[in-house]
């Protein structure tokens, strides 16, 4: 098994097709993004080549291989407003595992240990994620690698009939940082 990742500089439209499949698979929608109630959950999006080529812009989009087959992709922004705690010099990541072939085979964790080497090169301190309180194998993956909840945000995404929280979590990448702002 031959796990590598790429940067993401140039977007295409097959790249653009595959990013839409996993949008809007219905195994991965309740994953990957919050949805307010059932409706949300059920409505389906249509990234362009334009949107993808403007995400660039305030992303730095990592795309993930297994073998030669692109399985996912991994991102992080720079001090977005959705931070939780608000420290200049975090990155906020996001991860996705697209391809049925490419979970629950540690990939995540290869993976989200590149990301993170790569924020550390760009200077970063810190970085804060969010994750749906059901997705209870991403906290545990998290917390292996080191990531402590920070918060909590309730009634933050509709699954399976109720509301769940957005578990926020962080981690300090530059040790000599930890603490200096708790």
């Amino acid at each position: 098994m031959n796990i590598h990742f790429r940067k993401l500089t140039k977007p295409n439209n097959t790249l653009v097709k595959m990013l839409n499949n996993w949008e809007n698979d219905p195994t991965l929608i309740p994953l990957i993004r919050p949805n307010q109630n059932k409706s949300e959950l059920d409505c389906r999006n249509k990234l362009t080549l334009d949107d993808l080529t403007k995400r660039l812009e305030n992303h730095q989009i990592y795309l993930i291989y297994l073998d030669d087959r692109l399985v996912g992709e991994m991102n992080y922004m720079v001090d977005p407003g959705h931070l939780i705690k608000k420290e200049t010099g975090s990155a906020w990541i996001a991860i996705t595992i697209g391809e049925a072939e490419g979970r629950g085979k540690g990939i995540g964790y290869v993976a989200i240990q590149y990301l993170e080497k790569q924020i550390q090169k760009q200077g970063l301190k810190r970085i804060e994620l969010g994750v749906f309180e059901f997705n209870k194998n991403a906290v545990k993956l998290y917390q292996k690698l080191g990531y402590k909840e920070i918060g909590r945000i309730e009634n933050f995404t509709f699954w399976q009939g109720k509301k769940w929280a957005d578990i926020r979590m962080e981690k300090y990448v530059d040790k000599r940082q930890e603490g200096v702002y708790k």
